[in-house]
């Protein structure tokens, strides 16, 4: 798709308050493949304001209006799935089929979940002799990554849409075009002008703005801890609410009695898809102390498949600290068994499929997220030690079991600090509710769970 050279506000493309840009990069051959504006605190406040205003009128639309907004949408986004994966493969640099398969048709299953959910979901009921009502919490201001991008967004809006509320989004800076791209389809499926609002711009500028604005009422943020903290603390201010979905280092759990290469061979899968990009990835599979050596080596093959298969990471920043944290892998003692600490090809922000072994869980590749395709294989004694591995860190976003048993795998699954686990290669539930514990964040995302965090509650007694 052509880039906007403005912004979407108030329900038209406007021209933005600045003259700065931001080029959009394709990953793959460091070619520029268009700019979009640098958008400014005032822009922000002018999309703001055109969400406020527009509040009144959204919130009070009936549940099943909303919902056939919101189907007009998802059928808008059916049918330019093939632009959507196209504009994700030239800015994220993902395999088209990865982009047509992941970065299209997820995003389109969940706004259909959330024009489902909004003509179903109970707004108000009856408790004694109170009338319990939710209601929209008002102007959601959305801050979304560049790993998934149109899922990131439409996990927020759809839920936000579906409650009632307004919405500014500011799209993370390396994948601004497929934003764009969804305004379009909200113009086209015909919502309200200034429901929903489009600004393009840097974290620290127009993110910063956002995540301040008095106008705002939620802020919805994915994206590093870090900058999860300084959006709790803005927030915490002005007593404002927050939705975070951080940060992970999710543990692969392989239990002695489970078929270990099929364990393997999908775990590692689940660390190269979209170049381990994927904050909810099991970046650190524990095996028995009997079968790792046999875990490793099939590590080490099924990495090598993907050798051509797997894309870039977004930037030149991400691959060096993607190699960084690689470098630091085998400074610290780790056995590099597949991938290398230098780049696979001169031009591209590639990174090999990269398997360590000899990992200890105080290394500093099995605490911190890496955020590319890199996997620690790390041993344990028993099925204790297993859980002080997998609990062993400050995050708790996501992770998996496999066992032979399954009830022996709910039981450890059960015991496990983190928000959603996989058993025995579980398939992704568009409607189960996405989220962490401890620093992987607060709040849930999906499903009816995520539908509540964009709602208030109001009793009247009678």
């Amino acid at each position: 798709m052509k880039a906007h050279d403005g912004m979407y506000i108030d329900g038209a493309w406007r021209p933005a308050a600045g003259q700065d840009v931001i080029e959009v990069v394709n990953p793959a051959d460091e070619q520029v493949i268009g700019t979009v504006p640098a958008g400014t605190a005032a822009d922000v406040d002018t999309a703001v304001r055109a969400a406020r205003a527009a509040l009144p009128g959204w919130a009070a639309t009936p549940p099943a209006e909303r919902a056939a907004r919101l189907t007009a949408l998802r059928d808008v986004l059916d049918a330019r799935r093939d632009e959507i994966a196209e504009t994700v493969t030239a800015e994220l640099g993902a395999p088209l089929k990865f982009s047509q398969a992941v970065h299209a048709a997820v995003p389109i299953a969940v706004a259909g979940s959330y024009a489902e959910l909004a003509g179903t979901y109970a707004f108000e009921e009856r408790v004694g002799n109170s009338t319990v009502y939710q209601e929209p919490i008002g102007v959601v201001g959305a801050i979304t990554p560049w790993n998934y991008p149109l899922h990131q967004i439409v996990a927020k809006a759809a839920p936000a849409l579906a409650a009632g509320c307004t919405i500014v989004l500011k799209p993370a800076e390396n994948t601004p075009l497929v934003a764009q791209l969804f305004a379009e389809a909200v113009h086209e499926a015909g919502l309200p002008a200034g429901v929903f609002n489009l600004v393009t711009g840097l974290g620290p500028v127009a993110g910063q703005a956002l995540a301040e604005h008095p106008g705002v009422d939620l802020v919805s943020f994915t994206g590093s801890t870090a900058v999860g903290r300084h959006i709790a603390s803005i927030a915490g201010a002005a007593v404002k609410k927050v939705a975070l979905e951080l940060g992970g280092k999710s543990a692969n759990v392989v239990l002695p009695d489970a078929d270990l290469a099929k364990a393997v061979n999908v775990g590692v899968a689940n660390v190269m898809s979209n170049s381990g990009q994927t904050c909810s990835a099991w970046t650190r599979m524990l095996v028995h102390r009997d079968q790792y050596d046999e875990a490793v080596e099939l590590a080490a093959q099924a990495a090598a498949k993907y050798g051509e298969r797997i894309g870039p990471v977004v930037s030149a920043r991400q691959q060096e600290r993607v190699l960084g944290y690689i470098g630091k892998g085998v400074a610290e003692g780790a056995r590099l068994v597949a991938g290398s600490t230098e780049p696979p090809r001169e031009t591209g922000y590639f990174v090999s499929p990269t398997v360590f072994a000899d990992v200890t869980p105080d290394m500093t590749i099995a605490q911190e997220e890496i955020f590319g395709p890199v996997l620690s294989v790390l041993r344990y004694e028993d099925e204790e030690d297993a859980l002080r591995i997998a609990n062993g860190t400050v995050y708790g976003l996501a992770g998996a079991v496999w066992a032979g048993d399954e009830a022996r795998a709910v039981a450890f699954a059960r015991r496990m600090d983190t928000g959603q686990v996989d058993i025995n290669g579980g398939r992704f539930n568009p409607l189960a509710p996405f989220g962490g514990y401890k620093q992987s964040g607060v709040g849930r995302e999906l499903g009816a769970h995520g539908l509540a965090e964009y709602l208030q509650t109001k009793s009247l007694q009678f």
